[in-house]
């Protein structure tokens, strides 16, 4: 009998408009290798987890010209879509709206293209049995407590203010939750302090655990990271 059994779902976060990268359209449907860099970041999950069901947010003016795309690139991942929302913190709750409770979720950005199939594999395994999974990769620079001098613009030290380096994190996606607690965190008001899930999770009080993420799971927001991607997918042994 299989161990799972919770069903596996797929919310990839696409919602997003990239002014960063300054191009004509959003970053997740620019190309990477031949393929838009949201489809290669569900495939990784597909060769993953086969049986995984997926949720995608869109910008609503991108849904109809994404379903073009996969037919056209033979894209056939049977996908619901949700259209994204105001935040990314309304755009996770339009998406959870399409996912049943009693389910394990993997919140994801869908410019995230180059995690390892294994690191998916272990989350999921991880999740049957905690609340809530995040990956996350120590902070290897020197840190600096600065801010913006309103009125040369410079940036100025933050007085008294020590960073230790040792007890840093970033935090990455996917990051894997049961639905049902998913739900219950997204159903506080917002907060800008919402930065990503595993924050407003936090903020209900609901334990997470952690796990050591990826160096090269890098988030395409900027031409540097495209060509970054880039360099790494061509070496494709070290994913």
């Amino acid at each position: 009998m299989d161990s799972k059994k919770r069903p596996e779902y797929l919310l990839v976060m696409a919602g997003g408009s990239g002014t960063r990268m300054g191009s004509s359209i959003p970053k997740q449907f620019l190309e990477l290798g031949g393929k838009a860099i949201l489809q290669l970041s569900i495939e990784k999950f597909l060769a993953a987890e086969p049986g995984i069901k997926v949720v995608t947010v869109l910008p609503d003016s991108y849904i109809e010209p994404w379903r073009t795309y996969c037919a056209e690139h033979n894209f056939l991942c049977h996908q619901r879509v949700a259209r994204g929302g105001f935040t990314r913190f309304h755009s996770v709750k339009n998406g959870l709206a399409k996912i049943p409770d009693g389910a394990v979720v993997a919140v994801h950005d869908g410019v995230r293209p180059l995690l390892s199939v294994q690191m998916i594999r272990d989350m999921f395994s991880m999740a049957e049995t905690v609340p809530g999974v995040v990956p996350v990769v120590p902070c290897v620079d020197t840190m600096k407590a600065l801010r913006k001098d309103p009125g040369t613009g410079m940036l100025v030290p933050l007085d008294g203010m020590s960073i230790d380096r040792s007890v840093l994190y970033a935090a990455q996606t996917p990051q894997i939750f049961h639905s049902e607690v998913l739900r219950e965190a997204y159903g506080q008001a917002y907060d800008t302090a919402f930065t990503d899930d595993a924050s407003v999770v936090a903020a209900a009080k609901i334990p997470l655990s952690y796990i050591a993420g990826e160096r090269f799971n890098i988030k395409i927001t900027t031409p540097d990271d495209l060509d970054l991607a880039g360099a790494i997918m061509s070496l494709s042994s070290l994913l």
